[in-house]
This record gives structure tokens, C-alpha cells and sequence, in this order.
């Protein structure tokens, strides 16, 4: 019987360590949860391999941070339950900081800020306003910023807001006639669409709209509520790349002359 209870307690013991060295070797690595179809900030090239500003963003502030990069891909609206869920460390896919996404969870500090625009197509007179847009039918990213935006201040005049999965669908949509305008961030509509061929026929109507409240303070990656050790370290690493310059660059890089600077 002794036996037992010393064997028991050695394998308890070995479990302890066991999970004790998982930690620690998990602690030198940084999981990403992002949604991977969203060019320019994060899509996958014709290899596979994860690209966009994201990306080099995430990649700069791991190695900032002495840490190892990994990623998590799920749809837009699941990141925030992922993230929660604890399959991922950090959401790292153009999510805005927002109060109501601040209810859920935390947030770093921002780390750019990008305009959010209307497409419709050139000759359509369109307008991002409740008047101009009355009938209209106008494609959003599912749970995105731009969804909880036009809902609150178009779809109440008669607009129709229809969200999608999956912001290329959108455009597919667009081009095809089921949809008038989209609402999106502007590189993303710039580079996703408005570059290719297929939006040749397409441009940024009207002036970007503005809701602070509901767009947000600017971009940054979220984190668990009370995960503030990894925050503080995201952080630091945050202020460096903004201070060499780098988010600069790569934004130029990606973004062109669109002014991404915190104010």
C-alpha cells in the first residue's frame, strides 16, 4: 500500500514538472489568433505563407520581444471567443480598439490607425450617408467595426447592411450586382480590391466616416482581461518598433501615402 502512495506520488510529481516545463517553454513563444483574408494586412500569398503588414508587424514585435512567432487562423467573428477560449495568445488581425470589444477583452496600446471608407462604383453618385444610401444594399465584414457602424447609422434610414464571412465575397458580390457599396478600411478596399482588375470600375466615394466610439481608437493587437504581463511585454515591444520606425516603414510599404500615425 505504501508503494502505491509513493508511486502515486511520484507521478503526480512528474505531471507537476511536466506542465511546470510545458509553461515555461510556451512562455518563449507568442500564438497569434488572426483571420487570413484581409490583403493588405493579412492574406496568404500564392505559397501558402501567411503575408501583409500584420504579419510583418506581429513578426517585428515577437523578435522585439525575444519571442517566438506562431499562428492561429479563425474567421473574423471568432477571434474574440478564441481568444477567450485560449486557443491563441493574442489577436493580431486589423481589429480596432472599440468599447464594446473592450467589455470582452483587453486591449495593448494602439499601434496604427487607418481611415474606414465606402465603395461603390465611380459613376453611382453615392454618398456614405443615411440619405444617399436609402434602398441601398451595402456588404460589411461580419463582426467587424464597419458592420456595428452602418447598422447603427444607415440601416435605421433603409439601408440594407449585409454582413459576409468573408470580405472577398463581398467584392465578388459587388461586382456581380447583388450588392451597391461596401464599407471597409481603406488599404484593405485599396490592395483587396480597387488594384485588381475586377475594380477597375470602382472607387472611394465620399469622405471617411467618423464615429470614435463605435471605430475606435486606432488598431492594436487584444489580449484576455487581467493577462498583464503579456500586455506590459507587448507593449514595450510596441513602442520600440513605433520609435526605429518600423511600423512607418511598412506601412509605406503596404499602404503607400495613407497616414497611419497614432495621433
Amino acid at each position: 500500500m505504501k508503494l502505491v502512495k509513493n508511486l502515486l506520488m511520484l507521478a503526480c510529481a512528474f505531471a507537476s514538472f511536466a506542465t511546470a516545463s510545458a509553461m515555461a517553454a510556451d512562455a518563449t513563444t507568442l500564438r497569434y489568433g488572426l483571420e487570413a483574408q484581409y490583403p493588405p494586412f493579412e492574406s496568404k500569398g500564392s505559397n501558402g505563407e501567411l503575408q501583409g503588414f500584420d504579419i510583418d508587424i506581429g513578426n517585428a514585435v515577437c523578435k522585439t520581444a525575444n519571442l517566438k512567432c506562431s499562428w492561429v487562423e479563425t474567421s473574423f467573428d471568432g477571434l474574440i471567443p478564441a481568444l477567450q477560449g485560449r486557443k491563441f495568445d493574442a489577436i493580431n488581425s486589423a481589429m480596432n480598439a472599440t468599447e464594446k470589444r473592450r467589455q470582452a477583452i483587453d486591449f495593448t496600446n494602439v499601434i496604427y490607425r487607418v481611415p474606414t471608407q465606402l465603395i461603390a462604383r465611380k459613376d453611382s453618385g453615392l454618398l456614405p450617408t443615411p440619405e444617399s444610401l436609402k434602398g441601398k444594399r451595402v456588404g460589411v465584414l461580419q463582426a467587424s467595426i464597419q458592420e456595428t457602424y452602418a447598422k447603427e447609422h444607415w440601416e435605421n434610414a433603409g439601408v440594407a447592411v449585409v454582413p459576409y464571412q468573408d470580405q472577398n465575397q463581398v467584392y465578388a458580390d459587388l461586382v456581380a450586382g447583388r450588392l451597391d457599396a461596401t464599407l471597409v478600411l481603406a488599404p484593405a478596399g485599396q490592395t483587396g480590391f480597387l488594384s485588381r482588375p475586377d475594380g477597375k470600375d470602382y472607387a472611394f466615394v465620399g469622405q471617411p466616416v467618423r464615429d470614435d466610439k463605435i471605430l475606435g481608437s486606432g488598431i492594436a493587437f487584444g489580449v484576455r482581461k487581467g493577462d498583464t504581463a503579456l500586455r506590459n511585454q507587448l507593449n514595450a515591444a510596441i513602442a520600440k518598433v513605433q520609435a526605429d520606425g518600423t511600423v512607418k516603414t511598412l506601412a509605406q510599404k503596404y499602404f503607400g501615402n495613407i497616414d497611419v500615425s497614432v495621433k
